[in-house]
């Protein structure tokens, strides 16, 4: 017999709810609603629009009907991003983007009541001034009365669970991006949020991916029409999401989720917190099923859209394919950036920006769209190849081949300079990573699907996969050297 489960999956630009089915061999999926997410600046300070992205899963809900019998629903979501609600249950404010500039600074000020050491010893995370350690000392400095006035602390993902059932938990794969939670007991931090002042009372349960939160609350079957379904926890954080569907077949892998951030990492056991990943500021996560994620989160393809945006906002409109068409023409290894560095975080004019780092770099100004865009992909597969270097002195272990998922991947320019630059075959596929991973835990929660394992083959056989092979070793390990010497 078939089953169909809803996928809901929302990034940073927009979200989709997908219907997929099992057929006991494979998973075909449908999609059924997408939507834009698109950020709100009030009062300069820049929101989520929380509310219209829970009216557009209700749509998603009621589009769903054409499927037939759904049995289950999950949400993925990005990271670090949370919601606060009041003891009465109610939203107390929209969520506050990790792109606002509430942060700045609040790294350097942690360190004040935290020793950076320790505070890396405990969490096994990378730091960076959007994780939720850092939003939530910005309201411990400047807003206290909001936390005061909070009952609980909902991550993303959590929060729309919250909408659909009235559960108050934390699912952990979400916790993990936190930096507030000791990642080898898998527990929230007293030590840590007692150094940065955050209220323990505020911080849910946790519980691990792929647990059963029971059915939509019935008022929202009601209004939608809707038969029950179950509300399942899944990996709420795309990443790991993504990683179930990464088709290795090897234990040890390199995985690299591709769309607005990179993420590249590999599955171990248990976390890795050693003196050298604090050197190198490798994050790990808590993946499905007790695994550990061990990544780098890198800028992806947010350059590339946003430079985009801004030449649409200029009248110029190019599909993404037209600028990649214009990037295979451009003359490579002229100019590169570092994709991580603070000016190409915020939104804005990308390519203006991109053309004062090369000046001040001393490099090759690039003028035109297509050496522009060249510039960012090269540069891209430039900070891969630096972060599995990073990744392989950790582990010790030397990775033949990188398993790419996720939209990044119909950029065929991106999968062939990521292949060219590391040296090493890329394995393409799944486009949908995060959509399978979300409903293969729905189906291992269900128990149609047994294990870890077997889901990867389930997907496997679902999906396409294109393999790249490295070209002009020598040219790509030339220009690396140089790329290196922007740091």
């Amino acid at each position: 017999m078939e089953k169909n489960v809803l996928a809901v999956d929302i990034g940073a630009s927009s979200g989709r709810v997908m219907c997929a089915t099992y057929n006991g061999t494979i998973i075909r999926i449908e999609e059924l609603h997408r939507f834009s997410n698109d950020p709100v600046m009030v009062n300069k300070t820049m929101y989520w629009d929380v509310l219209r992205l829970y009216f557009e899963i209700k749509q998603g809900l009621i589009k769903g009907k054409q499927c037939g019998h759904i049995s289950s629903i999950g949400i993925d979501t990005w990271g670090v991003d949370f919601g606060l609600i009041d003891e009465e249950g109610n939203l107390l404010e929209n969520p506050v983007h990790y792109r606002d500039e509430r942060t700045k600074g609040m790294i350097e000020e942690s360190f004040k009541s935290m020793d950076k050491d320790v505070f890396y010893q405990i969490t096994g995370n990378q730091f960076m001034e959007l994780n939720t350690a850092f939003q939530l000392l910005s309201l411990v400095k400047n807003r206290p009365n909001v936390l005061e006035g909070t009952h609980k602390l909902l991550l993303m993902p959590d929060l729309l669970n919250y909408f659909l059932t009235g559960k108050i938990v934390a699912e952990l794969s979400m916790v993990s991006t936190t930096q507030l939670m000791d990642a080898q007991k898998g527990v929230w931090s007293e030590e840590v949020t007692k150094a940065l002042g955050i209220p323990m009372r505020i911080l849910p349960d946790i519980v691990p991916s792929g647990t059963n939160l029971g059915p939509l609350k019935q008022e929202i079957c009601d209004e939608l029409g809707l038969d029950n379904m179950d509300v399942i926890a899944v990996s709420g954080h795309d990443t790991q999401s993504a990683m179930v569907s990464v088709p290795a077949k090897e234990k040890d892998f390199i995985f690299l989720s591709c769309g607005t951030w990179s993420l590249l990492g590999t599955e171990l056991d248990r976390p890795f917190i050693h003196d050298k990943s604090h050197q190198y500021n490798i994050t790990n996560e808590a993946g499905y099923d007790g695994k550990a994620a061990f990544l780098k989160n890198i800028v992806g393809l947010w350059c590339i859209q946003e430079s985009r945006r801004q030449w649409m906002r200029e009248g110029e409109t190019l599909e993404f394919g037209e600028l990649e068409e214009l990037a295979l023409k451009a003359e490579p290894f002229k100019c590169f950036i570092d994709p991580d560095a603070p000016e190409f975080i915020p939104s804005g004019n990308i390519p203006k920006r991109i053309r004062k780092y090369c000046e001040r770099t001393g490099q090759l100004v690039p003028e035109t769209k297509g050496e522009i865009i060249r510039c960012i992909n090269e540069s891209l597969a430039f900070k891969y190849r630096e972060a599995l270097e990073e990744i392989i002195d950790c582990t010790g272990i030397d990775y033949k081949k990188i398993y790419m998922v996720g939209g990044g991947i119909q950029s065929k320019l991106l999968c062939q300079m990521t292949a060219s630059a590391s040296g090493r075959r890329v394995s393409a596929g799944p486009i949908e990573a995060t959509v399978l991973g979300n409903v293969a835990i729905q189906l291992m929660a269900s128990g149609d699907i047994k294990n870890l394992e077997e889901a990867r083959e389930v997907i496997l056989r679902s999906q396409p996969i294109t393999e790249y092979e490295p070209k002009d070793k020598a040219a790509w390990d030339e220009a690396y050297e140089r790329f290196k010497q922007l740091g």
